[in-house]
């Protein structure tokens, strides 16, 4: 039997814990992918922005789980425009925590690198049937 002692002075995991575990799960891509994304910025929020909500059509916070902000490489010039923005990557906390509660069988550092890699895949241009395709195809090939 668990002892409330046990848990009593557990926590959620802070956005500092957050980033940290962005880090490890970045790390733990291959190098080569890796190599191609040096420089692109990524970081926790609790939640996104009341405006990213209104340029998604949103009606929760709790929708999105994390953001790619920037253009995909194949949409950038060699040289970026005046006045662009470089890429970056936002994860958000408090929706990927929510996730996971509804998600038995997946471990917290499974949805953030699953969550962080899917919004690496923006930078490199793909749209999310490009992903969504990708997996599946992935999923079919770990089935044979």
């Amino acid at each position: 039997m668990v002892r409330a002692s046990e848990f009593k002075d557990m926590n959620a995991p802070s956005l500092d814990d957050f980033e940290e575990m962005a880090a490890a799960a970045f790390a733990a891509l291959p190098q080569d992918f890796r190599d191609l994304i040096v420089g692109v910025p990524f970081s926790v929020d609790d939640f996104p922005s009341d405006e990213v909500l209104d340029d998604f059509e949103m009606e929760s916070a709790y929708e999105l789980l994390g953001l790619f902000e920037g253009r995909g490489l194949t949409e950038r010039g060699v040289v970026p425009e005046t006045g662009e923005m470089p890429n970056r990557i936002r994860l958000y906390r408090r929706p990927i925590l929510d996730y996971w509660a509804e998600n038995e069988g997946l471990s917290l550092g499974e949805i953030i690198t699953h969550v962080l890699v899917h919004e690496i895949g923006h930078h490199f241009g793909f749209s999310d049937e490009d992903m969504e395709r990708i997996e599946a195809e992935a999923d079919a090939a770990e089935e044979d």
